[in-house]
This record gives C-alpha cells, structure tokens and sequence, in this order.
C-alpha cells in the first residue's frame, strides 16, 4: 500500500475510534481501517448510510447483499470481514460460510438468495440491469424501501471493496475465522 497512513500512537477523534474499536476486538488494526483512516469523514459517512440501511432490511439481508457484492467483485478484506461478521451475527454458521466459499448459498434463505443474485449482478453488470431484477426480490416479499436498501447495500459494499482493490491494501489474517474458509474466502478474490 502506496498510502501513509495516521499512526496508532497519535490517532485523535474519529480516526482513534476506528483504530480502538479494532485493537479491542482484535488486538491489531486491520490495514483496511489504517486505509479509510486517511479520509475519516468519509469513513463516518460510509457508516452512517449503512446505518440509515440496515434498520429496513436487518442484519441477514444487508450480509447477504454485502457478501454477494463482495464475491461478485473478488473483494478478499470484504468476504473476510463479512464472512466473520455473518459468523458473529449467527446468519450464518460455519458449514453455511464454507459452503459460500465454494459457491453455494444454501446457507441462506431463498430470499436472501435472490438478494446476492441481485447483488452480484449490480456489482457486474449493472447497465444490464431490469425491472425484472428487482421484481425478484419484490416476488421474495421485499418492499419499495427495501430494494432500495438492498440497492445502497450493494452499492455501498461496490465502493468501499473497489476503494481497498485500487489501493492495494494488504488482508491480515482474521481472528476468529477457521483457516480452511478463510482461504476458501481468499480464493474467491483471484
């Protein structure tokens, strides 16, 4: 990674927030956090439209679009992170998150299927986009506000995943995830 970014030792504010919330879970800082620290209002925004998101579709829903965009889009730091997340969040288990690794999402709800179908193809071909794709997840049972947010979900995993691609921000090992998914996780990436 080309970028300097704002050391442990003198983070203030937000920047010493995000570096916290890391060493307290993890005992290190993931350089993706030491990337987005460069730009820490960004970050804030970043975290309040997941915020404004979330509440709508709930926790499985936004890691199904977020795990869906990742994979689409060969994102090694997001299918780690989120695939600890889904971990922690017990959307999925661990069988269910190897078996994302390897392609199948039988781990999720049929619904939540055709949320990372609508995902990856946002996150591939989004000019190719229809109406029939979002149909999709209306004849799944989302409302106007929530493929909107599935929408932003995906969106936003696009510019975050794209962000730490184009820097070339190195992936850590992850705490907390068996090594043969994460590798399986990583594999997706190249």
């Amino acid at each position: 990674m080309i970028i300097s970014t704002p050391p442990v030792e003198t983070a203030d504010g937000h920047v010493a927030e995000m570096y916290a919330d890391d060493l307290s879970d993890d005992g290190f800082v993931f350089a993706y956090t030491r990337a987005m620290a460069v730009n820490p209002e960004a970050h804030a925004a970043f975290l309040a439209l997941i915020r404004a998101i979330v509440p709508s579709i709930g926790v499985r829903v936004y890691e199904a679009a977020t795990l869906g965009a990742a994979r689409a889009i060969g994102s090694p730091h997001c299918l780690l992170a989120h695939g600890r997340k889904a971990l922690r969040a017990d959307v999925l288990d661990g069988d269910g998150l190897a078996a994302f690794a390897q392609g199948d999402d039988g781990g999720f709800t049929p619904a939540e299927q055709a949320v990372i179908r609508y995902a990856a193809k946002l996150s591939t071909d989004p000019r190719a986009m229809t109406d029939a794709d979002a149909r999709e997840l209306r004849e799944a049972g989302y409302d106007d506000r929530q493929i909107v947010d599935i929408t932003l979900a995906a969106a936003a995993r696009n510019c975050f995943s794209r962000a730490l691609l184009a820097l070339t921000v190195p992936t850590e090992k992850v705490p907390g995830l068996d090594l043969d998914v994460a590798a399986a996780l990583r594999a997706l990436a190249r």
